[in-house]
């Protein structure tokens, strides 16, 4: 098989690289294709990953091209990992929001509506290209705000298109660890990934916005034995990020990004006393990778000690208002998004059934929000495609910030879609996360003087 990344300069394609080397299937990627406008960072990552190679059993042919007909033609899956504007911009769009006093997060933030503002209009002509160039090829989309995109691609290729995110399998992941350590659980389950029937998870919500809510194995619901240990919850990530007296009320495990809205002040207040926010830190620790590689030999080397300081310091600031707990081991390996995106191949590809918590259309799923929205829940893939699982339940306590998240995203998207600086200034009005229309007019205000390609978000008398 054919896979395409689109991105394919960006830092985190090795961890993409090493997982299909892994692979061992009948239907396997044999060609892999690097598709980036930056020569330099492409050129870069196709060093690191031919230094790789050797150390791996069987890794892909690699392709790096700046020609995007080339990168697609006949190609089998389209991975879409783009950042438009690159870690400069993620800086600058925290930077701005912190200017005027609200959390800059790219995905949850308000950075997530800018960065959003400029890169729909981008994935609108990587839609075209797919349909000109590859039109049967599987699309699965990272590039965030994911669930925007997802939406937005969704619109115009339908099912081929699924999202995919790390963070809802890590935190299962943890949780069944954790219960396994404790003599809670099976010590004898396997993947999270298998479609076998021993594991179903119950999880529902947004990108960046959703609970687990229960962890099944072998027909037995082992959410609760979690919920009467609190010194269980406070010895893995998302259990000491939140606490046990959070967790236990709310019945169900926050996905890691919530702790920007229950822990917004005090996020916020850790973010603008940082040295380095984290857009910050990406866009200085990228640009000393990137710099350097040019006069490094073993720049596979200077990419994993990178990679290893990127995952130890992820959710820095959320983590020291909740006590500066270091990450676990296990947790720095990779962020996981590698394994979700090479399952959902392997799965349809050699049709052995996974089941994974995917970005899909709603269909009834959540009953608060319309068919065509999309959800991230669990879905069982095989060679059919994607299914996703019945009734999927959404915590009473989640429905307003699911509804308004999803009003907020549709406002974001009809707002480059129809050119409408009004439709703009209602998400950001309506975000969670901004506390004045004032600010929301702000902060539109410095996104269109800063970035190119927002003229239609300036300001106007009809303010």
């Amino acid at each position: 098989m054919k896979l395409t990344i689109l991105g394919g300069g960006g830092f985190r394609v090795p961890l993409v690289f090493k997982a299909l080397a892994r692979d061992e299937s009948p239907e396997r990627v044999t060609e892999l294709r690097l598709y980036d406008t930056d020569t330099h960072r492409l050129e870069v990552i196709s060093r690191v990953l031919s230094q790789l190679a050797p150390t791996l059993p069987n890794p892909p042919a690699v392709v790096a091209t700046t020609d995007l007909p080339t990168a697609l033609a006949d190609t089998d899956f389209v991975f879409s990992a783009i950042r438009v504007g690159g870690t400069h911009a993620r800086a600058l769009d925290e930077a701005i929001c912190l200017r005027h006093g609200v959390i800059g997060q790219e995905t949850v933030g308000a950075g997530g509506i800018s960065y959003a503002l400029r890169g729909i209009p981008v994935v609108l002509g990587i839609v075209e290209a797919i349909r000109s160039h590859a039109p049967k090829a599987r699309v699965i989309n990272f590039t965030n705000p994911a669930g925007v995109m997802t939406e937005v691609m969704q619109r115009f290729l339908g099912d081929r298109v699924v999202g995919i995110c790390d963070s809802p399998v890590g935190l299962a992941r943890r949780i069944l660890t954790t219960l396994q350590d404790a003599d809670l659980a099976p010590q004898d389950v396997p993947s999270l990934f298998a479609g076998d029937g021993r594991v179903h998870l119950r999880y529902a919500g947004l990108n960046h916005l959703g609970w687990l809510t229960g962890l099944e194995v072998d027909g037995v619901d082992l959410l609760p034995r979690l919920l009467a240990r609190p010194d269980l919850i406070e010895s893995f990530e998302e259990g000491r990020l939140f606490g046990a007296p959070l967790v236990r009320a709310l019945r169900a495990v926050p996905n890691e990004y919530l702790h920007y809205y229950y822990f917004q002040r005090e996020d916020l207040a850790t973010d603008l006393a940082a040295s380095a926010p984290r857009g910050a830190f990406l866009d200085a620790q990228q640009g000393r990778f990137y710099g350097a590689a040019d006069d490094v030999d073993d720049v596979a080397g200077l990419w994993e000690r990178t990679r290893l300081e990127r995952e130890q310091t992820y959710m820095a600031t959320n983590r020291e208002v909740s006590g500066e707990f270091a990450r676990d081991e296990a947790d720095l390996e990779t962020g996981g998004y590698d394994k979700v995106a090479l399952a959902i191949m392997h799965a349809i590809a050699n049709d052995v059934p996974a089941e994974l918590i995917l970005n899909v259309a709603n269909r009834g799923a959540i009953a608060d929000l319309d068919d065509a929205a999309v959800v991230e829940i669990p879905c069982r893939v095989d060679g059919a495609g994607i299914h996703p699982l019945p009734d999927p339940v959404l915590p009473e306590h989640g429905r307003g910030l699911v509804v308004n998240a999803k009003y907020v995203e549709r406002r974001i998207i009809a707002a480059v879609v129809e050119h409408s600086r009004t439709d703009a200034l209602l998400a950001l009005t309506h975000h969670r996360l901004v506390d004045s229309v004032n600010v929301a007019r702000d902060l539109l205000d410095e996104f269109a003087e800063t970035f190119q390609g927002l003229d239609d978000f300036r300001s106007t008398d009809d303010d």
